[in-house]
């Protein structure tokens, strides 16, 4: 029943974690930075996300763009792209076979592969996790380091959005539900051996098929001493010289 629980706490977190990857994969607020004029009036807010590039005004016009050319964006962004599909895919898979593998649902009851399916489910949401954590912290780091680049023009130097923010929480989601799911198998398969107990060696018996070919010998009976053998006795009767227990 532990392990029912455990499962579904970390299917269940690893679902939150899928769905918090995609929409930091769809959030234009990855980097981000604010232009104050000489009022509020004319503030204005510059977002550049994996897929898009946003502009807020004060007086609440909200403008986005697609980005029109693949081979045109820079080599980070085009990578940031390429893990976070593949960390959405992930979880997608690892969702469907976690669902088959764990003990609560129907699918190959009383099989062999039950196990290794959550098994299986649980390193496809820590795959997940980590390339959703390695393309938050990449941007990151890059984001920290244009800020701080003292030849970029003070207008382009970005910081850290809330899709970043958001990533980290849901590769955090990813991990842990992933090594929830892997916990769950393990411990599973250590119950089930049990506890190793010494046994005695005692002989075996033969089998019942070679007593049914040889029979058991029959007892040994020592054979009876010959009559005639036997030392005449004062006792015995004789008749003409011929002696009565040499016919008995």
């Amino acid at each position: 029943m532990a392990s029912i629980a455990v499962q579904l706490v970390g299917f269940f977190l690893g679902q939150l974690g899928f769905a918090g990857t995609v929409v930091a994969n769809l959030l234009p607020q990855w980097r981000s930075t604010a232009y104050m004029g000489s009022n509020l009036i004319t503030a204005t807010a510059y977002m550049k996300g994996l897929w898009m590039e946003c502009v807020w005004h004060s007086t609440g016009i909200y403008q986005c763009e697609l980005y029109r050319s693949l081979l045109a964006l820079p080599r980070d962004l085009q990578a940031a792209r390429a893990l976070m599909v593949l960390s959405c895919v992930s979880s997608v898979l690892a969702s469907l076979v976690a669902a088959m593998g764990m003990k609560c649902t129907h699918f190959a009851q009383h099989s062999v592969v039950k196990s290794p399916l959550a098994l299986g489910g649980g390193v496809g949401f820590l795959c997940a996790g980590l390339l959703c954590l390695v393309t938050v912290s990449w941007t990151t780091n890059n984001v920290i380091m244009d800020f701080h680049d003292p030849f970029l023009p003070r207008g382009m130097n970005y910081e850290v959005g809330l899709a970043v923010y958001v990533g980290y929480a849901s590769s955090f989601l990813s991990l842990t539900g992933g090594l929830l799911l892997c916990w769950s198998r393990i411990s599973s398969r250590e119950r089930s051996q049990g506890p190793l107990h010494m046994q005695t060696s005692q002989p075996s018996s033969s089998p019942v098929a070679f007593n049914n070919i040889y029979p058991p010998a029959p007892l040994y009976n020592p054979p009876e001493a010959l009559k005639d053998n036997n030392a005449p006795s004062l006792c015995s009767l004789s008749s003409s010289g011929y002696r009565v227990n040499n016919y008995v």
